[in-house]
């Protein structure tokens, strides 16, 4: 089966951090930090569900405006979550325009913004174009283990991580896939159907095997069915297998804490996107403006198990010298 996630840096590891994640089968995505967006044209934009941000230094939310700008005028809702005082900002960068046009628009589009404090409290907030985005039915909650969102089909979790300030870092999961051996359906004279996706949804939510499910199907314009053991279908039927899982890290302070908190978060990860901005000859400077180096970034995606590791966040100090951050990364890496 196909991954499910498409990931691609939103501009050269010299530039805005930004991590697009596109879904294979919706016309949905999500992103991980808001800086620069103009490499995103508008139609990818406007895929956007999610909008998740480590924190609200300049290049890590300059684009906020743009992705406004673009979904104006659209019926729209865009959930956006970040660290402690996020709420703010975003209450601080919608206030910054004049809405008086707005309240005839014939759509609605609508900020909802979230954000996360390290007892795992969440304080939330609605800004409604028609309402010239003033802010509105603000909610307290609380989140476990991190949880940002937890769909059907994929999760996405958080941690906190020391960079001066509180900065956070997530990781997409995808939930385990069920396949459909559909050979071995044939040759049992079932066909495909609505039923499979039952079938899938019964699995993943961990029912039990003894209980029973139709395989049903229509026919001639009448609906016809055989019964089974969901277990019986599940071992003959399927195969489970564990889903994607992406990691997106950055600005981070070199300290042991954050360390244990990266390898944690990122373990067994596909892909660990990781800040590399310092060669390691640099860590004085690293620790100073609470970055990684190149090889700390290296030796966590190790230290994680993680399949690949993509550094971004380059210091403009090794432009055309690029390869020597990668090079750096890719020793610690392999050890």
């Amino acid at each position: 089966m196909p991954p499910l996630f498409h990931p691609h840096l939103v501009n050269c590891p010299f530039e805005d951090p930004g991590l697009y994640v596109d879904f294979l089968f919706e016309r949905r995505a999500v992103l991980f930090d808001l800086g620069d967006t103009a490499p995103l044209p508008p139609r990818k934009v406007l895929r956007l569900s999610h909008i998740f941000v480590s924190h609200t230094h300049v290049d890590h939310f300059i684009g906020f405006d743009r992705v406004v700008r673009l979904c104006l005028g659209r019926e729209k809702r865009l959930h956006l979550v970040g660290p402690p005082g996020f709420v703010d900002r975003v209450t601080a960068r919608l206030g910054g325009y004049t809405w008086n046009l707005v309240g005839t628009f014939p759509t609605d589009f609508t900020v909802a913004a979230a954000e996360l404090h390290p007892d795992g409290s969440i304080h939330s907030a609605e800004f409604h174009c028609r309402a010239a985005f003033s802010r509105e039915n603000e909610q307290r909650d609380h989140v476990h283990g991190g949880v940002l969102l937890d769909e059907e089909a994929f999760r996405v979790r958080s941690v906190f991580l020391d960079h001066g300030i509180p900065c956070l870092a997530f990781a997409l999961e995808e939930k385990n896939h069920v396949h459909i051996l559909k050979n071995r359906l044939r040759e049992a004279g079932l066909p495909t159907g609505p039923w499979l996706a039952e079938l899938k949804r019964a699995i993943l939510g961990g029912r039990d095997d003894g209980e029973p499910f139709t395989v049903w199907w229509r026919e001639e314009g009448q609906e016809r069915g055989t019964r089974f053991s969901l277990g019986e279908l599940r071992e003959r039927f399927t195969k489970t297998v564990a889903g994607q899982k992406i990691v997106y890290v950055t600005d981070a302070a070199p300290t042991p804490e954050n360390r244990r908190r990266i390898v944690e978060l990122a373990a067994g990860a596909d892909y660990l996107f990781i800040e590399a901005p310092f060669l390691d000859e640099e860590r004085e400077r690293a620790g100073d403006r609470c970055h990684l180096t190149a090889r700390v970034a290296g030796e966590l995606g190790r230290d994680a198990g993680v399949a690949r590791v993509v550094p971004f966040h380059f210091s403009p100090r090794y432009t055309g010298r690029e390869s020597l951050l990668r090079e750096e990364v890719e020793r610690a890496f392999r050890g």
